[in-house]
């Protein structure tokens, strides 16, 4: 009986108010940096970069718990005048290196193929639960509650926000011609132009095979056509006389 009450108050520590007034702070804090991350990402959703909002206020939120911990070290695991004995060890160490080695397991889920990038939402996703569970291992538990909600959030409802803001999302088109056929730059930004993209000439590559031209770029919509990106584009090159082959896909880079 001796044993249990002095681990029964160590517990009941980890919600005294002390403990509740640092964790509301922080989640304050991470529901600023939530909202700068937004607009931040926004402005990159706009012009149809692939680290879109999700992805900026994710990282922003991670990074706003791990730094905001060093703040209230009086907090770290219940309470240093819990009468515990101080860590031996500098913890903010040990979050250094956590969060670096979530790092590198990070980059192994972003994908590029051609013009488009995918897993950059799951790699931030990642570091971000790095951070909750440091969060968790400091003993700030209504902030990781928080933290976990608002992630959740983010990761479900997050591109259905963006997906309904305005923005420029762009599409990487590949064209391949008959072997007599000859494309010129200006005829293929007149007819993006008037399906309301604009020609991306710095995205520009031409290959020939076979004899025949294969045209490679980048056409930013004039603004987002939503589920109609791809397909209002697709549906009208074969107005374009000599094409043989095309591939028309997302490009976000």
């Amino acid at each position: 009986m001796t044993n249990t009450m002095p681990e029964l108050d160590q517990l009941l520590r980890f919600w005294a108010a002390g403990q509740w007034q640092a964790n509301v702070l922080m989640l304050m804090h991470l529901l600023g940096a939530m909202l700068l991350g937004l607009i931040l990402g926004y402005e990159r959703a706009y012009h149809g970069r692939a680290a879109g909002m999700r992805t900026y206020a994710l990282v922003c939120m991670a990074s706003c718990a791990v730094t905001v911990l060093v703040g209230y070290p009086q907090q770290w695991f219940g309470g240093l005048s819990s009468g515990l004995p101080p860590p031996f060890t500098d913890p903010t160490r040990v979050i250094q290196g956590v969060l670096t080695g979530i790092g590198f397991l990070c980059a192994g889920v972003i994908m590029r193929e051609g013009m488009n990038i995918s897993g950059l939402t799951t790699a931030a996703s990642l570091w971000a639960a790095a951070a909750l569970g440091v969060v968790v291992g400091m003993g700030f538990y209504f902030a990781a509650i928080g933290l976990t909600l608002l992630c959740a959030l983010l990761m479900m409802w997050g591109a259905k926000l963006e997906a309904r803001l305005p923005s420029h999302p762009a599409i990487a088109v590949m064209l391949r011609g008959e072997p007599a056929r000859r494309f010129e730059q200006a005829e293929l930004a007149a007819f993006a132009a008037t399906l309301g993209y604009r020609f991306a000439p710095g995205s520009l590559s031409i290959e020939s095979q076979g004899g025949r031209e294969e045209w490679r770029f980048v056409c930013v919509a004039e603004r987002n056509y939503r589920g109609q990106t791809l397909t209002r584009f697709s549906s009208r090159i074969g107005e374009l006389p000599g094409v043989v082959d095309y591939r028309v896909a997302h490009a976000r880079n």
